[in-house]
């Protein structure tokens, strides 16, 4: 229904010339190379896999055509996926919701920019965004060292010092020390009651599923 709604809003549209209308993430290759558009628009995820489709094609665009615009469209506020549009710079891409298409006039507003050498991105992901970096930056893992974020997903994983110590090519001491400074930057006192490797993990996984 949506690509349905596209084609023939743009195919309405005077300023807009359509090339092709495709189906699926080997159509639209296939037409990039036959039409050499000057933007592309697409969905994230289109069969065959039904999983990024759009973020590789744009990704692949930025090695095999800089100049062909990418403007990706997506039923969520995915953060990640707007991180991995924009990884190789904004120039000539856009990331919008859905939602956010229904008038034409709005989906011009971002095509005339992408095809110009812009950016677009919906303001829904931008604030989505500013608070998945607010969260990573309250959160108690940024305390951490790359090392002691390493050996605290050891111990997630339910190993003991002896194997973490073998895994990481650390002593047992040395573990033990590390071990007690990630215990100390989490807040986590001693207690008779309840682990602390065991709360370690849970704050591990609680934040690492929430981070990006």
């Amino acid at each position: 229904m949506v690509r349905e709604f596209l084609a023939a809003a743009l195919g309405a549209a005077p300023e807009v010339e359509l090339d092709a209308v495709c189906t699926n993430g080997k159509e639209l290759q296939s037409a990039v190379r036959s039409c050499h558009p000057q933007v592309v628009i697409t969905d994230i995820r289109m069969p065959p896999s039904r999983t990024d489709e759009g973020i590789q094609i744009a990704t692949e665009l930025r090695e095999t055509d800089r100049e062909i615009g990418v403007i990706v469209l997506s039923q969520y506020a995915e953060p990640a996926y707007a991180l991995s549009l924009f990884e190789h710079g904004t120039g000539r891409r856009a990331y919008l919701l859905k939602e956010r298409i229904r008038d034409r006039a709005e989906l011009i507003d971002a095509i005339r920019p992408v095809a110009n050498g812009g950016a677009v991105i919906d303001p829904l992901i931008v604030d989505v965004l500013i608070q998945a970096r607010s969260r990573v930056a309250d959160s108690r893992l940024s305390e951490l060292t790359p090392r002691e974020r390493e050996l605290l997903a050891e111990i997630a994983a339910g190993k003991s010092n002896a194997a973490i110590a073998s895994s990481l090519f650390l002593t047992k001491r040395g573990v033990e020390k590390h071990v007690n400074s990630i215990l100390s930057k989490l807040g986590l006192p001693e207690s008779e009651d309840v682990s602390r490797r065991v709360m370690a993990t849970l704050i591990y996984l609680s934040e690492e599923e929430t981070g990006l």
